[in-house]
């Protein structure tokens, strides 16, 4: 069944809600960055720089270009009953610090428990996959990740944890390589029952098979 969304709040930086630069500008400014770095942007291994650059950060931030809410849109009803808890653990996460512009990279585990309505599971990844396409601090993406989930599907609880390391942190500044981050956000059963959170985070941290 289709689902319709209403009350989602929009990316912040959508299509059409402000204008974006012309591209040669934006090469303009990659060049400006190579040229405040103390190198030269015309010598054979940068010239193409500012335009690769542009190209990396179409990608690296596609995301405010995705309305998540829509990608939960088409649900399922035959689920023959089934009530348990619905599990993605280990889902890579590469993101970028809003505070530096560098990489955050990890991985996300998200569950959620049905209410007689279940989403196709690339659904949840790609959820978390268009917040991470965007700039990011990890407990903002932890709770948008989650609460999207919640009010779209409205399921009787979600679970989300992100697990990542700062590039910020582990390259530059304090310098404090192979610490990670953990967020967690619980909402409905999972925030109410205590047992219910113990089995999820058991489940993400216990031993992995590999399969296929």
């Amino acid at each position: 069944m289709n689902v319709a969304v209403s009350g989602m709040t929009k990316p912040p930086l959508s299509k059409g809600a402000r204008r974006r630069p012309a591209r040669a500008d934006v090469e303009a400014a990659v060049r400006l960055l190579i040229e405040w770095a103390g190198d030269d942007p015309d010598r054979e291994g940068l010239v193409d720089t500012p335009a690769r650059v542009v190209r990396a950060y179409e990608e690296f931030f596609q995301g405010y270009h995705t309305d998540p809410a829509e990608l939960l849109g088409r649900t399922f009803e035959e689920t023959n009953g089934y009530d348990d808890i619905i599990m993605l653990r280990d889902m890579r996460l590469e993101t970028h610090c809003e505070h530096h512009i560098v990489p955050i990279v990890g991985k996300v585990h998200v569950a959620y428990l049905p209410n007689r309505r279940v989403v196709g599971i690339s659904k949840l990844a790609r959820v978390v996959e268009a917040y991470a396409k965007r700039l990011q601090i990890q407990e903002t993406l932890t709770s948008q990740i989650a609460e999207t989930i919640q009010e779209v599907l409205q399921p009787r609880g979600v679970a989300v944890v992100v697990e990542a390391a700062h590039m910020c942190m582990t390259t530059r500044g304090i310098r404090k390589p192979g610490v990670s981050m953990v967020t967690r956000r619980f909402l409905g059963a999972f925030q109410a029952n205590a047992e219910l959170r113990r089995d999820f985070l058991s489940s993400i941290s216990g031993p992995r098979e590999t399969f296929g």
